[in-house]
């Protein structure tokens, strides 16, 4: 089966009301790009939101190191702004207030991502040149699909692609100098509704788990862990038995793209302090019987401020495949209140008796 792709010019779609257009104030636009360098265990998030109907944006980098990030600013490096201006676009270059750049040298296939911190000990350069075509993908959060085309108003329909990239260059780390060679995803968004109301998606934590071990084979997937898995989420949310756990899933296998048509993810360990999955396996099947199976543990793990409303958190996973090939890339999750505290409790250690 065919995937769907994204023309290039997708890349620099960031549309603003017309004069007289009132759109949600939760329609966002996003761009994110990753790297990491597992060697040291160090993992890069680097994103901006932007906030058309205000408009506004926010975003900025997010270099995190081992797995002792619980709070946001426990991260090796953090220069992340909430309620920046609109970026300033200069034709194919995006540069939001706090000099996080994206530059598309080639839209649809190659991007080079620049930074450097106020104190100039902390700068990035990687040029990231897709291995995979711009896959259209319909939204990431669960319920999105319930809202597009809610507001009404404007020609651009809502959308999204992902792709993954060979990701090379260099990142100083506060005067400490690394070579970066990864593959890596990039995503984005436009004109989704992104709604932030209590209580407004009431869906188990969901993970995005892309991985890529070669051209023969890249997979991605993004789901909640499997009902017959004994989630952590049970208990806590009704999912109707029959509903599958993923809502987005694609493998390239031998230069051909694939649809998942089943994915089992079974977490095998939390993290203690913050809650996400540390060790995992997948299990999926595409749209022709081929079955993959991956097991993966984190390397690197933080809490990410790109959602407030939410605990969002991102990691390094070290993936192996049920041929025994290694990949590592970005595992990200995200949940909401109601799943924290019942992660509290259920991690929480009672107090010595005196």
């Amino acid at each position: 089966m065919a995937h769907g792709v994204h023309p290039p010019e997708t890349d620099l779609l960031l549309p603003l009301p017309a004069d007289g257009e009132q759109w949600d104030p939760h329609t966002i636009h996003t761009h994110y790009f990753g790297f990491s360098i597992p060697e040291a265990q160090i993992g890069a998030f680097l994103y901006v939101r932007y906030m058309p109907a205000v408009p506004l944006s926010h975003g900025g980098v997010c270099l995190f190191r081992g797995t002792d990030n619980v709070h946001v600013t426990d991260m090796e490096f953090l220069d992340y702004e909430v309620g920046m201006p609109w970026p300033q676009i200069d034709g194919n270059t995006i540069r939001t207030a706090n000099g996080l750049q994206i530059e598309f040298l080639e839209p649809g296939r190659v991007a080079r991502v620049t930074y450097t911190s106020n104190d100039g000990t902390t700068s990035l350069d990687v040029t990231q040149t897709a291995v995979t075509p711009l896959l259209a993908r319909g939204h990431v959060m669960p319920g999105e699909e319930l809202r597009h085309g809610l507001d009404g108003q404007g020609d651009v329909r809502p959308g999204g692609s992902e792709q993954v990239m060979h990701v090379t260059g260099e990142l100083v780390l506060r005067g400490e100098r690394f070579v970066v060679d990864c593959h890596a995803p990039r995503d984005r968004s436009w004109k989704q509704i992104r709604v932030e109301r209590q209580g407004a998606v009431p869906v188990p934590p969901v993970g995005w788990s892309p991985m890529y071990f070669g051209p023969d084979l890249i997979f991605n997937q993004i789901s909640f862990e499997a009902q017959d898995t004994g989630p952590a989420w049970e208990g806590v949310y009704q999912v109707p038995a029959d509903r599958p756990s993923h809502h987005y899933a694609w493998v390239v296998r031998d230069g051909e793209t694939h649809e998942i048509t089943r994915v089992r993810r079974n977490v095998l360990e939390y993290d203690p302090d913050i809650f996400m999955a540390i060790r995992q396996e997948i299990e999926a099947e595409d749209e022709t019987g081929h079955v993959y199976r991956f097991t993966g543990e984190a390397i690197a793990t933080a809490t990410i401020p790109a959602w407030p409303n939410a605990s969002f958190h991102d990691s390094v996973f070290r993936w192996e495949s049920q041929d025994g090939r290694v990949a590592h890339a970005t595992y990200q999750e995200i949940w909401f209140d109601d799943y924290q505290r019942a992660m509290k409790d259920r991690f929480r250690v009672a107090a010595p008796q005196a």
